[in-house]
């Protein structure tokens, strides 16, 4: 038997991930969120979604321009500290030891401790209530190599020791169950 809740957001897991943006060193700051996901593939498009009083929302609203940066559970301890503290009064990569690392085709920085990031290049902004949604283009994704499988070329999750976030709590990623298409493979 199911129970009937009140509405609220409960599609879980999500990934845990560092948002960084500024056009210049002054203005670099690193928020954590988990209001993302990809909205189109071609184009590439995501979106997040940011509360306007957090001090990343007016930094991204100026330069239109973000990075996703995956986190690992490495990072948990500063994923979770660039989540609660404000960057109006905190140098998030100062104090986290975290390297701003130079995109490729976006002036915000990257995470260099990142094992992928993603450059974002915002197209719209929508004000929903609580959060300011940004639909972005991905202009670029920036892999480490050392997660880059050699024999396909994809980016090796597993490796990668990725962390997500399920209501209030952050977990590692679990063991691979299946592959796309596993399901329907006709043996041999």
């Amino acid at each position: 038997m199911k129970q009937d809740w009140k509405p609220g957001t409960m599609i879980y897991p999500l990934p845990a991930i560092m948002i960084s943006c500024g056009s210049e060193p002054s203005e670099y700051n690193i928020m954590t969120a988990s209001w993302t996901g990809t909205i189109c593939s071609n184009p590439p498009m995501c979106y997040i979604s940011v509360r306007p009083e957090r001090h990343s929302c007016s930094i991204i609203k100026k330069n239109m321009e973000f990075v996703v940066n995956l986190t690992t559970k490495n990072m948990a301890y500063a994923t979770d500290w660039c989540g609660v503290v404000s960057g109006k009064k905190h140098n998030k990569f100062e104090e986290m030891r975290l390297t701003a690392g130079k995109s490729s085709v976006v002036q915000a920085p990257l995470i260099e401790e990142s094992p992928l990031c993603i450059e974002c290049r915002v197209k719209e902004v929508f004000a929903l209530g609580s959060h300011d949604m940004f639909i972005s283009d991905v202009v670029n994704v920036c892999a480490d190599e050392k997660f880059i499988n050699p024999q396909t070329g994809a980016f090796d999750m597993q490796a990668a020791d990725l962390l997500v976030y399920s209501h209030g709590n952050y977990y590692g990623v679990g063991e691979l169950i299946g592959h796309f298409g596993w399901s329907v493979k006709k043996e041999k």
